[in-house]
């Protein structure tokens, strides 16, 4: 089943133990209704990503649409899952940029990376999704995922903290207490609350307390500015497709564009596919659980159709995709697993990228608000990777586990570099990955037995339960 949907009974829920199948429907009505709840629980994460990562937030939210449409169909709508921006790829984007890159070099790696897991997508298809547990242990992702995540630390102090301190305390500060007080769909949503509260913030501070001078990003150096600007979102269209890439007094403003291919920056990107291989083995775990059906022959299409996803949205300068956790979370507390409500979810979506207004608004958030943000988003990230070893009983008492992951996370945090030739060098998440994958491979290739046999854990398993509600957390073995 890919599209059409039987009525679920007469269209409503018959009580809050009712359960919605895939290939079900509740009325239009009630379907709309929720397919705008998985809108507003992808939305935060799937524009603040893009802004990090220098691309059009506009045409992320559109090609995410796109994207959701292509993996429902790859997947024959046994899956409901929404494809919003990865933020596995962020510190790889940050490591290109600050070689130089531009936005179509960045957005050509994405799209070797997304050919990559397509390809890795119709490997498991055909020789099972056990290749994923034998090549990538837990251990080996963990600390994938973790270096990902740490090593963007400097970003945050470098970059988006120090343009607004203040503002980006606070809004840290009202992050944690939303993810921590409040419960349920809400807290899903703490980070976009949080966007919410500090653009507020930042205008209320610009009324009281006049101008900033610190560093103004779209300037690249220390000014005097007010830390919200409203001139691109009065000037701005209400209806339109996102703009070209241009530059305007030799800075580029990103828009839709061609991608363009290094070697150097696809280098940095390709150790983000294993953190979406391990990402999506996870959320396929997590729904053929609630929904209580064998998926793993759906396993290697998801894979797949995340990495199609991707192709098709960097291929015009937009962002990375993966399957949403928020969106598993909305299953999980609705028990409506239809995804008609994921084509809404689409559909809406699409239409947010064709309001150029919108993307205005989106590109206007104060730098101080990323830094508040960002420094929480980035350390889960990293901690998601010591997630992965506690839920998978990962023995650090053994040296085969211990001693190549922990030179890898080093290299990798710490952007070590190892130089070739004059053009060419590895570094950072690239030279890291290399290190934890390779060397544990060797190092568990030449361990006596009794050490192989107790290096690799439980097989994978991977969660999201980044508000510690349990709604949305994978606890599943083979």
């Amino acid at each position: 089943m890919a599209l059409g949907w039987k009525l679920h009974g007469d269209g409503n829920l018959a009580g809050p133990d009712d359960v919605v199948a895939p290939d079900e429907r509740l009325s239009w009505g009630k379907t709309v209704g929720l397919g705008a709840q998985h809108v507003v629980a992808m939305f935060g994460a799937t524009f603040v990503f893009p802004l990090i990562m220098g691309l059009n937030a506009q045409l992320a939210i559109m090609m995410s649409g796109i994207a959701t449409i292509a993996f429902l169909l790859i997947v024959q709508g046994r899956v409901p899952s929404y494809l919003g921006t990865s933020a596995s790829f962020v510190g790889a984007v940050t490591a290109i940029r600050a070689q130089g890159g531009d936005s179509a070099e960045v957005t050509g790696a994405i799209l070797v990376a997304g050919v990559v897991l397509a390809l890795v997508g119709v490997l498991i298809h055909f020789a099972g999704s056990h290749v994923v547990h034998k090549v990538l242990p837990p251990v080996v992702t963990g600390a994938v995922v973790m270096l990902i995540g740490f090593n963007l630390a400097p970003v945050v102090a470098n970059v988006y903290w120090p343009q607004d301190q203040w503002v980006a305390l606070l809004v840290m500060t009202f992050t944690i207490l939303c993810a921590v007080a409040l419960r349920g769909f809400i807290g899903r949503i703490a980070i976009f609350l949080a966007l919410i509260f500090g653009y507020v913030l930042s205008w209320v501070f610009d009324k009281v307390f006049g101008q900033i001078t610190a560093y103004d990003a779209g300037a690249g150096k220390i000014t005097t500015h007010f830390r919200t600007n409203f001139e691109g979102i009065k000037v701005a269209d209400w209806i339109g497709f996102p703009p070209h890439t241009e530059l305007v007094a030799g800075k580029e403003v990103v828009g839709w564009h061609t991608p363009s291919f290094s070697v150097a920056a696809i280098l940095l990107v390709l150790p983000a596919v294993i953190a979406l291989i391990a990402e999506n083995t996870g959320h396929v775990k997590a729904v053929a659980e609630m929904t209580k059906s064998d998926l793993d022959p759906y396993m290697g299409r998801a894979i797949a159709a995340d990495g199609i996803g991707t192709v098709l949205a960097s291929s015009v300068g937009g962002s990375p995709t993966t399957t949403y956790a928020e969106n598993i979370g909305v299953m999980a507390a609705t028990r409506v697993y239809s995804t008609a409500a994921y084509y809404v979810a689409a559909v809406v979506a699409i239409l947010f990228g064709l309001s150029p207004k919108f993307g205005a608004l989106v590109a206007s958030t104060p730098g101080g608000v990323l830094g508040g943000i960002t420094v929480v988003l980035y350390g889960m990230i990293g901690l998601l990777g010591a997630k992965i070893w506690k839920e998978n009983g990962v023995d650090f008492g053994n040296p085969i586990n211990l001693v190549p992951v922990a030179a890898g996370i080093v290299i990798g945090i710490g952007n070590v570099s190892l130089k070739f030739t004059n053009d060419f060098s590895l570094s950072g998440i690239a030279l890291g990955t290399i290190v934890a994958v390779g060397a544990y491979h060797l190092a568990k290739s030449l361990a006596p037995a009794d050490l192989r046999a107790r290096a690799d854990g439980a097989v994978l398993i991977v969660g999201h339960d980044t508000y510690g509600d349990g709604d949305d957390l994978v606890r599943t073995r083979d």
